[in-house]
């Protein structure tokens, strides 16, 4: 320990050779070893023995040799306390290294740990609202459905009223307002039924991308969860913790290894996109409401255009149907009173006839007087006056008759046909109001609120 000591103090001096200390002298052993002059170290006994001398030290050797002994040890404990000292520097600087690397890295396991936590909230809050924003649209597209299923109703109440007015009878079978308004409501129903079938597509494909688009957010989450438990247990790692272990293998990166621009851009772009996907869900949502209201709104007033005609025209079809019943009823009249006039007619040609034959009869029976009483005097004269006026007046009665009785044939056709046209009439009227308005009260009265039933 000493020796040490002085090393330690004489390591600060220039470097000088130690003197060695004084040894008193004693006397050899007498023992005395024979060597053969003649002998070589080449033999065999000098190979085995090189190295060593057979000849006495003298004593100045001696002390050289203690000295150079005592220097080489002097050296040696010299150089073993600068390695001691440069050990436990290098070993001191080493471990304040290491612990500061690893508290650095634990700080950027923690800040990693702190940006993985931002992405993950950021993934979570889109993975909901556009959950959220998907049922609101599978919502909107079962209204969509439930307002096709509810215009068949309607399109079934028109195709059965053009199918009813294809029985009315002639004249009354015409193209006129109401099939009109008919034709144009089937048109407008058909055209609403196929654009709520492309709404309904477009609805289906906009649910299978916010779906598609949720799972690619899901899964970048999913990662994200599995890192976060990752980095999260590897902060918690110390020199003490019991399960770390030597992997040398791990130092280098993966081939397919994300920078962190890359690992960053790729979260933002799943939640870019899966914005875009939600704008578009809500304004698709918003055209949904408007079709859905516009539909409703244009069927409702071709309903109320298409039951306005009919009021009209059945109203049209009650003044045509009154005025021919007037008209019946007068020409009723009229056929009466022909009837009369051709029994009147039919009695004054008997009376007049009668008139005739008593006067022919006279006339013949005048025709027998005998000789000279055959005269033509005054008698004869009016006799023969009053046949051929009475010829006259029967002939004129006849004609009169005749006329009368082509009138009265007249009438009856007239009749025939009024009382023809007021029966088409009243089965026009019966289709139009009894089949086809009162199959119309079956019309729903709004496709916007059936969309929510």
């Amino acid at each position: 320990t000493g020796g040490g000591g002085g090393g330690r103090g004489s390591a600060m001096a220039p470097a000088e050779e130690p003197v060695p200390p004084g040894v008193p002298s004693c006397p050899l052993p007498g023992k005395i070893c024979d060597v053969a002059r003649g002998e070589r170290p080449g033999s065999c006994c000098g190979m085995a023995m090189a190295g060593l001398r057979t000849a006495k030290y003298q004593l100045p050797e001696w002390h050289r040799r203690n000295a150079k002994v005592y220097n080489q040890a002097y050296t040696t404990g010299e150089e073993s306390e600068r390695d001691r000292a440069e050990s436990k520097h290098l070993s001191k600087h080493a471990a304040g290294c290491a612990q500061r690397a690893q508290q650095y890295s634990k700080s950027t396991l923690g800040q990693r740990l702190q940006d993985i936590h931002f992405w993950r909230v950021e993934l979570q809050k889109e993975i909901m609202e556009l959950d959220a924003e998907t049922n609101l649209l599978a919502a909107q597209k079962l209204r969509l459905q439930r307002t096709l299923d509810a215009t068949e109703v309607p399109y079934g109440v028109v195709t059965d009223n053009l199918q009813c007015r294809e029985r009315r009878q002639p004249p009354d079978l015409v193209i006129d307002e109401v099939e009109r308004q008919l034709l144009k409501e089937a048109d407008l129903i058909r055209n609403i039924r196929d654009l709520l079938k492309r709404t309904i597509i477009q609805a289906t494909n906009q649910i299978r991308s916010n779906r598609i688009q949720k799972e690619c957010c899901e899964l970048d989450w999913s990662d994200k969860v599995e890192t976060y438990h990752i980095d999260d247990k590897c902060v918690g790692y110390d020199n003490d913790s019991t399960n770390i272990q030597a992997h040398p293998s791990s130092v280098k990166f993966e081939e397919n290894a994300s920078t962190p621009k890359t690992w960053a851009q790729f979260s933002h772009d799943n939640i870019y996109n899966a914005e875009q996907e939600k704008l578009a869900s809500v304004q698709l949502r918003s055209l949904i409401n408007t079709i859905i209201h516009d539909v409703s709104e244009d069927l409702r007033m071709q309903r109320a255009a298409s039951n306005e005609a009919f009021d009209n025209h059945c109203r049209e079809l009650d003044d045509a149907k009154l005025r021919l019943e007037q008209h019946l009823e007068k020409i009723l009249k009229d056929i009466g009173e022909q009837e009369a006039n051709i029994v009147a007619l039919k009695q004054a040609i008997r009376d007049k006839e009668t008139h005739l034959k008593v006067a022919q009869t006279r006339l013949y029976d005048r025709s027998f007087r005998p000789n000279i009483e055959l005269c033509k005097d005054e008698a004869q004269f009016r006799l023969v006056s009053e046949v051929e006026e009475l010829t006259v007046f029967l002939e004129a009665l006849k004609r009169k008759l005749m006329e009368s009785e082509q009138c009265l044939k007249k009438l009856e056709e007239t009749r025939m046909k009024l009382e023809k046209e007021i029966a088409v009439k009243a089965n026009s009227i019966f289709i139009d109001r009894e089949k086809c308005m009162a199959f119309r009260i079956r019309y729903p009265v709004d496709l916007e609120v059936a969309s929510y039933k």
